[in-house]
């Protein structure tokens, strides 16, 4: 983000200021200048926050609202002042100081629900795995604003998250660490599959390693719990690790181990998968973190297609989806699906399935084949939105 354009916007949202102190221009101008900083600083609601509104009282005005970008904050108020605009600094930075500390957070429980509002009524915005670390941001009743690794702010229940100090969440990265890698599975109370389940299990999920006994993981939950995991469905994960070399057939592999698994709008698990929930729980096994949505997604990589010469296209690129833009309507993202080769891709639509773009195969998907839009490669790009999971430490330092 690059702040200094932020600054493009003061000399405009000052003649405001000043305006509205010696001739009342409406208070309504002057929120159009800070929603166009808005626009600048965080264009994509969903990875960041600057919700500022302006009040006037008398010649005072009062800046009030919340946002996660302190930089932005600071560049703003710091022109105001060298301006000499009188004005009542009222803004929240996040993370509040109400979390005493408590600041960053690891996902607890093998799926957790993330919410757009801190009510369980509200839109399923997205999915985080157990042993995700987050970004705490504030609490509301008993719910969490939180920021997942690809950045997407959403909001979590106390029941799904462990808050930590910088303290405890610096041991938790440090310690060893096993990555479950089967479709589905349990934790156990001891080293026997017939004692009690301590919790389901979800590819991805990952714990604490404490030790390895008689063919099971000791492994240690964010929450303190303590469970045995077989040794066959986890893999120790600095190992898994130096393992990774994604492939285009590893990702085909990958996403076939999902077949059948049903749609879910705000799905990224192999409970339930939306379009992009899919597409990013596949590259996630692979090692990438790559953005939630459709729409975002379709901003990384490297251009392939946009004429359906399919031909061009090798296993592992995205397949996107939509409305093309005209003169009057901008393109619109609203699906996206993984080229497996033959002709086919496969993706998360009502369930996950392989469709075919070929006219005589049994499995021709005319619907998808007519609002095609573009096909994007993202293996192996180095680019931002796009996490290598083997040069990142988002689970361990």
């Amino acid at each position: 983000m690059d702040f200094r354009r932020v600054l493009n916007y003061v000399p405009l949202l000052l003649l405001v200021l000043q305006g509205c102190k010696e001739d009342k221009v409406p208070i309504n101008l002057l929120q159009n200048q800070i929603d166009e900083i808005g626009k600048e600083v965080a264009p994509d609601k969903r990875v960041a926050l600057f919700d500022i509104k302006a009040i006037k009282d008398n010649d005072t005005y009062i800046l009030r609202g919340e946002s996660n970008l302190p930089n932005a904050i600071k560049a703003l108020k710091t022109r105001l002042s060298a301006e000499n605009v009188d004005y009542i600094d009222s803004i929240q930075l996040l993370p509040t100081k109400a979390l005493e500390g408590k600041t960053q957070g690891v996902i607890t429980i093998s799926v957790a629900n993330l919410r757009s509002q801190p009510k369980h009524s509200a839109e399923l915005a997205t999915q985080a795995t157990l042993g995700t670390p987050v970004k705490v941001y504030k609490k509301s009743d008993g719910w969490y604003l939180i920021q997942t690794p690809d950045q997407y702010l959403s909001w979590v229940d106390s029941g799904g998250i462990q808050l930590m100090d910088s303290i405890s969440a610096n041991q938790w990265w440090s310690s060893d660490k096993i990555i479950f890698t089967k479709t589905y599975g349990h934790t156990y109370a001891t080293t026997d599959v017939t004692s009690q389940v301590v919790s389901d299990m979800v590819a991805g999920a990952v714990l604490e390693k404490l030790g390895e006994d008689k063919g099971f993981y000791k492994v240690k939950y964010p929450d303190s719990r303590i469970a045995y995991i077989l040794k066959g469905e986890a893999q120790d994960y600095n190992q898994w690790l130096q393992d990774l070399n994604p492939t285009t057939d590893a990702l085909v592999e990958t996403s076939k181990k999902l077949m059948g698994v049903p749609y879910l709008w705000g799905g990224t698990s192999t409970k339930g998968v939306d379009c992009s929930g899919f597409t990013k729980t596949i590259y996630f096994l692979n090692g990438m973190v790559i953005p939630r949505d459709a729409s975002q997604q379709v901003h990384t990589g490297k251009s392939i297609d946009s004429l359906k010469n399919f031909d061009d296209l090798v296993k592992g690129d995205l397949l996107f989806f939509g409305r093309k833009a005209t003169d009057s309507t901008p393109e619109k993202v609203v699906h996206v699906g993984m080229w497996i080769g033959n002709n086919e891709f496969i993706h998360s639509s009502n369930m996950v399935r392989i469709s075919s773009m070929d006219p005589k195969a049994p499995n021709f998907d005319e619907w998808n084949l007519k609002r095609y839009l573009r096909t994007k490669r993202i293996l192996k790009e180095e680019e931002d939105g796009l996490i290598n999971l083997a040069n990142t430490p988002i689970f361990k330092d």
